[in-house]
This record gives C-alpha cells, structure tokens and sequence, in this order.
C-alpha cells in the first residue's frame, strides 16, 4: 500500500482479520442485481483494458487511494506478466465499470474496484465470482470487510484460518 500521509510511501500489510467473499452458495446476489446481470444490456470482459481500469480506480478515488503511481505501475507489469487481471463491465462499447486484482493459484486477491454508473463494479464483481466458480478456485480476498462487499455474503477470517487458506490455494492448479 502507499501511504498518501507519508508522501505514497510503500509498505506491507497484512490485517489481523481477514475478509474473503465466498466462492460457495454463501455468496449473495439481490433480487434486482441478479435481474441486472442478466439482461443483455452490459457487455463483460476480462483484461479487455486493465490499464483503463487500474487508472479509473487510482483516479475516482484520489483523496484517499492507496494507489500511488508506483503501485499503479507494478500491477501493469503485473498484468503483463499474467499475474494481475480485471474484470469489465461496458455499456453501449463505454467501460462503465470494474475490478482488478492479482491471481496465483486457485486464489484471487481483489484489489480495487470503480464506477461510473450505478451498480457496474457490483456487476463486475458478479461477473468475476462467477468466472472463479467456473474455475475451481478457493480464496477471493478482499483484504478487508466493508458495507458493500458485507452485502454479497463476504466474512473475516483471522489471520491463522487465512494464512492455511492461502497455502491451500495457492498450492491448488
């Protein structure tokens, strides 16, 4: 993370309590979002432009982003390197919405999502849940709880029960 207090200085962090979303029946979707996602109405990608993405979620969030523009250009190499992913929500050929985060293994660590209009990084997260499924995948950390991904089901693990879901998943192919 970059520290905007500390002139965006980079540091680890690791919480003490965990949040992941779940991979299994656990994960909720409302009524309404559900009706949203599937109307043909968006158009969903993935890697169709990362660094669109990566900027749009740096730059809606400027006043208190931890991503600096050195973070923002790690996770493009990360990307190059195949490592880094997003997940894109269009509307009428216009990215309206997304998330992007890292890969390895079975496990996805979701890093940043944005908006430009009402419920598209809901969707993209819909989306991306829904491509982990398809794949097998185990862990998808969302570092920390919050109200709007609390709403999709998402819980804190502690730091010992994370850590051997992480081994777990990361070992996983």
């Amino acid at each position: 993370m970059a520290d905007p207090d500390e002139d965006n200085q980079i540091y680890w962090h690791t919480p003490q309590m965990r949040g992941i979303i779940p991979l299994d029946d656990r994960f909720k979707v409302s009524k309404n979002l559900k009706r949203l996602y599937k109307q043909d109405k968006f158009d969903l990608y993935i890697n169709r432009n990362f660094d669109q993405v990566i900027n749009y979620c740096q730059s809606l969030r400027q006043e208190d982003t931890w991503i600096s523009d050195e973070i923002l250009e790690a996770y493009k190499q990360l990307h190059e390197g195949g490592f880094a992913h997003s997940f894109e929500v269009y509307e009428e050929g216009k990215l309206i919405g997304g998330l992007y985060g890292v890969s390895i293994g079975k496990a996805f660590f979701g890093e940043s999502m944005f908006h430009l209009v009402t419920d598209a990084s809901k969707i993209a997260l819909v989306f991306l849940v829904e491509f982990l499924r398809e794949h097998d995948f185990l862990l998808l950390d969302t570092q920390y709880l919050n109200p709007h991904i609390a709403q999709f089901g998402a819980y804190e693990i502690t730091h010992q029960e994370y850590v051997k879901l992480l081994r777990r998943a990361i070992a996983a192919s």
